[in-house]
């Protein structure tokens, strides 16, 4: 699920909460702040992040065996999700702390939670070897970093595998990178695919051929096969050209701390890389039918 927002460079649209606007010197001091601040302990994690001077504080911990309750607050909206990961099902909220009422996540919010994501991902461990607790703050801030404008904040999201989502681990050889044995070794999945207005929403037209894993790119893009040449760019609604990039059909904005590759994940990334951007309201139901991959599915390596 992709693509990961510019956060640091991202111009900032503010959804709940205004624009900070005091004197220079105050915003100075507090842009320079900036950073992650994380307290890990049995049974919790819990701390702040700061972008550009705007702040969001997080929590995650466990409120019964297997269930995890995980919250963040920015922007004036608070985000809340209770995780249960023995049964696979999760209760998602969002709503504005002032009024207590539902809101949206517009782009300021995004790049934000994008901003704190790529924080996770560089100061916890990797994969497993993150707690449970770590595991799923990471990866529940990973999917609303992700959430569009058009869908409801407020929704539970369900996993069972085989039914809620497709592992597609076999695709995405060495570890998904495309370095010594596997170095020009292709291994495409077909097909990313995606319904909108382009070829009467039949998503059998609007395909790609992708090479799952992450493998190269060109200034943050990717490439796709054009005759017989690899140029670096997006093929904007092309039948079942052959793309590669940063890892495509993992979960997660960029190459997150986890690696679950899935079939839901691959068609979202299908759509965001196929003409549309994060948000667009067209990929809505490939975002919604990758979230529980996001939340639930296993790690391949």
């Amino acid at each position: 699920m992709r693509k990961f927002l510019g956060a640091v460079a991202a111009v900032m649209l503010w959804g709940c909460g205004g624009q900070s606007s005091g004197p220079v010197g105050t915003q100075d001091a507090a842009r320079a702040a900036d950073g992650l601040e994380l307290t890990q302990e049995a049974g919790g994690v819990s701390g702040r992040f700061t972008q550009e001077g705007v702040e969001a504080r997080f929590s995650s911990k466990q409120v019964e065996q297997g269930v995890y309750r995980v919250e963040v607050r920015q922007n004036g909206m608070t985000l809340t999700g209770l995780v249960d990961a023995v049964n696979g099902v999760s209760s998602l909220d969002g709503f504005a702390e002032e009024s207590g009422q539902g809101t949206q996540m517009l782009d300021g919010d995004r790049a934000l939670l994008s901003g704190l994501y790529a924080a996770l991902n560089e100061q916890l461990p990797a994969g497993d070897a993150a707690t449970a607790e770590a595991k799923y703050l990471r990866r529940a801030v990973g999917l609303w970093a992700q959430h569009p404008t058009t869908v409801e904040l407020q929704r539970t999201v369900m996993g069972e595998q085989g039914r809620g989502y497709t592992m597609l681990c076999s695709y995405a050889k060495c570890n998904g990178s495309w370095t010594g044995s596997c170095g020009g070794v292709y291994n495409w999945y077909s097909y990313a695919k995606h319904d909108c207005q382009h070829g009467g929403f039949d998503a059998t037209i609007n395909q790609q051929i992708a090479q799952l894993g992450d493998h190269t790119t060109c200034s943050g893009d990717e490439y796709y096969l054009s005759g017989s040449t690899w140029l670096c760019g997006e093929p904007d609604h092309w039948s079942r050209p052959k793309v590669m990039g940063i890892c495509f059909g993992r979960c997660g904005g960029g190459c997150g701390g986890d690696t679950q590759y899935t079939l839901d994940a691959t068609n979202h990334d299908g759509c965001v890389r196929n003409g549309h951007a994060l948000a667009s309201a067209y990929c809505d139901d490939q975002f919604a039918s990758a979230s529980d991959d996001e939340l639930y599915a296993p790690n391949c390596y």
